[in-house]
């Protein structure tokens, strides 16, 4: 499953020298990857209501080549590159026109909430075959 979550800097998305405050890469992830779930017919705020699952983060790793600045309009292209028993991980590449400004990965967790405590469950089979698509 592929999905681009397109965003344009704004001034609050920088530090002191102008340039996108490293943080912000983060979230644009955590976004990136509700889109592409959205994009798969699994929204989120759907899934935590109707399905009683969350998809909290296990691990987030970013690597930096090159600098936003203020207006820059960047394209996260993300992929769900793997999915295990009850994890599965999303690539995220970081582009501004066609130049890679950034990659960077997560490991989500497929977690029922309808018990008292969060528990990692297994990821549904018809769940597994769209991510994987």
């Amino acid at each position: 499953m592929k999905n681009i979550y397109t965003y344009r800097v704004v001034w609050g998305d920088t530090d002191a020298a102008g340039i996108v405050f490293y943080p912000n890469f983060y979230r644009w992830m955590d976004q990136a990857s509700h889109e592409l779930l959205r994009s798969a017919g699994f929204p989120v705020a759907k899934l935590q209501s109707d399905e009683k699952i969350i998809t909290p983060l296990l691990e987030a790793f970013c690597r930096f080549k090159s600098p936003l600045l203020y207006d820059d309009e960047v394209a996260v292209h993300s992929e769900v590159v793997e999915v295990n028993n009850k994890v599965f991980k999303i690539k995220h590449t970081f582009k501004k026109g066609d130049q890679v400004v950034a990659e960077g990965h997560e490991v989500r967790a497929w977690t029922s909430v309808a018990e008292d405590r969060p528990k990692a469950v297994p990821v549904p089979e018809h769940v597994k075959n769209i991510l994987l698509s």
